[in-house]
């Protein structure tokens, strides 16, 4: 083959295409109908061992320092660390014997991978896995998928880093430092499994093969990435103009316009599909390339595998057969356990209607007002809000002010702690000024204020109360608060500390409670004085919203300023969505649109 690494990596794909896509198909497959239903399984099992039956923010420390699960963690590391090797290692086998002009199909291809991966697993490799696991999200910037890389950030985490400028710069940093360090390694795996070199001599070798190249190496993979991105993104943009060209020609003409558009989402829904099974092996293709192109360039010998002899072995060919029976029979029983689960009623597959979608003004109309101020009270009142969200901390003089933080640093530009604070001296702080010089004279207000304000023009009422542990009656003066205005049935109290909750129960069994939460991992409807769960929006799946329906229970999601998580939200019917920017959700409840199939296309390589 010519000494030309952009040819090449679609000729070694174009070589054995049919194995590829077949390997693609069939590992895709594999992960996403065993092997994370299994771990999902040993997730629950040992929760169950630990004596948890949920997971919150709360107590997710002494979970996570559980002897079991550190265990399970460590056999995840290792066994997702095997899985993808096969994946890295298969791929790698292929475009090997289509550098050389051979066929491979997938069995023999995986056996070789099998084989060839027996000495890679031991505690002097362990080093081995942040390899694997960069090159996992190197090589998947794209489009591109794998097991380590569908690891959801919750967005309150990513935007808490970008809005940090200062910690921003410094992963950034420490990203750049580790990339040019890591890339040194990255024809490590073609050493171990072409080479059947011992990892630290695999290392070396890559190392000494990218001499000099590693900046260029890095500019071509991650170039790749962004022409499979683009390709991606002009499929569909090309695909929604013409259906749109076809519909102003066509409008009168309704059957020819509706077949000609089925025909051009089929062409674009399969042309998806094959790039998003390629994208992977497209980014090994251009790795396998460059290395061969590196030992050309350096006079290197390049080691052909006799695959034939390798896998042409009665005990391997046995051994396989144990694998493949083993597998449909895990098939079979998870199949017919599920079946008389959902036969004899054990599993609900069906979801409550919801009641109509509520939008809640998060600390006011704060996209409009400085936050958590009769301002943005009453700004939330005007843009229609159904619900206003609010924050409480006991002063020093045991009065109930409102403002999110224990400090007035941040909205006042005062260094000191509300609890140690009187509400006099707290009338002096400015916290409108950060927002907009054009409220200087806004001031914290007393929740009694608030509460006032809200029975008088009927507008429901969120209290999320922030105990910092210098309170006294903290939940009885504001459930007392409550009572005096006869406004209960408008108002929840909410708390991300569950034995706020649970104190508030006891004072009044009838207040309506809200857990507030960033996650929420197993059996959350066992938590009985939480009425309604409040969770961050990136964790909110079908399932989720099903079973908390199902349980009679409300689910409430914060905090949506971006108007695809507002459809998204919409299309799993949440009860209510929590946001600073009112008009943009009101707009997007009653504009009736559910999510559109292009946002979601779109939406998947980002």
């Amino acid at each position: 083959m010519k000494n030309n690494y952009v040819i090449n990596s679609f000729k070694l794909i174009k070589n054995n295409i049919k194995t590829v896509m077949k390997f693609e198909i069939i590992y895709k497959l594999v992960v996403s109908l065993i092997i994370v239903p299994i771990l999902i399984a040993g997730f629950n099992c040992v929760m169950n061992l630990s004596g948890y039956t949920y997971l919150t923010g709360e107590n997710i420390v002494g979970f996570l320092l559980h002897p079991y699960n550190i265990i399970f963690i460590l056999f995840v590391i290792i066994f997702l660390t095997f899985i993808t090797m096969i994946d890295v290692s298969t791929l790698i086998i292929i475009f090997d014997q289509s550098y050389h002009d051979k066929r491979i199909t997938v069995l023999d291809s995986f056996k070789t991978a099998i084989i060839r991966l027996k000495r890679v697993f031991s505690i002097k490799n362990f080093s081995l896995v942040f390899l694997l696991i960069f090159l996992m999200f190197f090589l998947h910037i794209g489009i591109g998928s794998s097991i380590i890389t569908t690891v959801n950030i919750p967005k309150f985490i990513t935007d808490y880093v970008i809005n940090n400028r200062v910690l921003f710069v410094i992963l950034i940093c420490i990203i750049i430092v580790l990339i040019a360090y890591l890339m040194n390694f990255i024809y490590t795996f073609h050493y171990m499994i072409l080479e059947r070199k011992k990892y630290s001599v695999a290392k070396n070798a890559s190392k000494k093969l990218i001499k000099k190249s590693t900046i260029k190496d890095m500019i071509r993979l991650l170039s790749v990435q962004i022409i499979i991105y683009f390709i991606y993104v002009l499929i569909v943009v090309a695909g929604v103009y013409i259906i749109t060209l076809f519909n102003n020609i066509l409008g009168n003409y309704k059957i020819i316009e509706s077949i000609l558009i089925t025909v051009i989402w089929v062409f674009i829904l399969i042309s998806l599909l094959i790039i998003t099974m390629l994208s992977n092996a497209l980014s090994y293709s251009l790795l396998s390339s460059l290395y061969y192109k590196h030992k050309v360039d350096n006079n290197r010998p390049i080691i052909e595998i006799d695959y034939y002899k390798t896998v042409n072995n009665k005990k391997t060919n046995k051994v396989f057969k144990y694998i493949i029976n083993l597998i449909i029979i895990i098939l079979f029983m998870v199949g017919s356990i599920l079946t008389y689960q959902v036969i004899n009623g054990n599993i609900d597959l069906t979801i409550a209607n919801p009641d109509n979608i509520e939008i809640t003004a998060h600390r006011g109309a704060s996209y409009n007002y400085p936050e958590n101020t009769m301002a943005a009270f009453v700004g939330a009142k005007e843009l229609n809000a159904d619900w206003i969200e609010l924050d409480v901390h006991q002063t020093k003089d045991f009065q109930l002010v409102v403002i999110h933080d224990s400090n007035f640093k941040r909205v006042g530009n005062v260094n000191k702690k509300v609890s140690d604070l009187t509400y006099k001296e707290i009338q002096k702080i400015d916290v409108g000024s950060h927002y907009d010089l054009e409220y200087a004279e806004e001031r914290a207000p007393l929740l009694e204020d608030v509460i006032k304000y809200a029975k008088e023009n009927n507008i429901k009422l969120n209290i999320e109360l922030k105990p910092t542990g210098t309170e006294v009656d903290f939940e009885k003066q504001v459930i007392d608060l409550i009572n005096k205005y006869e406004y209960k049935d408008k108002i929840v109290l909410a708390s991300m500390n569950y034995e706020v909750l649970e104190r508030a129960k006891e004072i009044d069994s009838s207040i309506r409670t809200v857990y507030v939460m960033s996650f929420a991992i197993g059996n959350i409807i066992d938590l009985s004085s939480a009425d309604i769960y409040s969770i961050e929006a990136s964790n909110i799946k079908y399932s989720l919203v099903a079973r908390i329906h199902n349980s009679g229970k409300k689910i409430f999601v914060w905090t949506i300023n971006d108007i695809d998580t507002l459809y998204k939200m919409i299309d799993l019917n949440v009860d209510n969505i929590i946001t600073d920017n009112i008009v943009q959700a009101k707009e997007a409840l009653n504009s009736n649109q559910e999510i559109n199939i292009i946002n979601e296309l779109i939406k998947s390589i980002i």
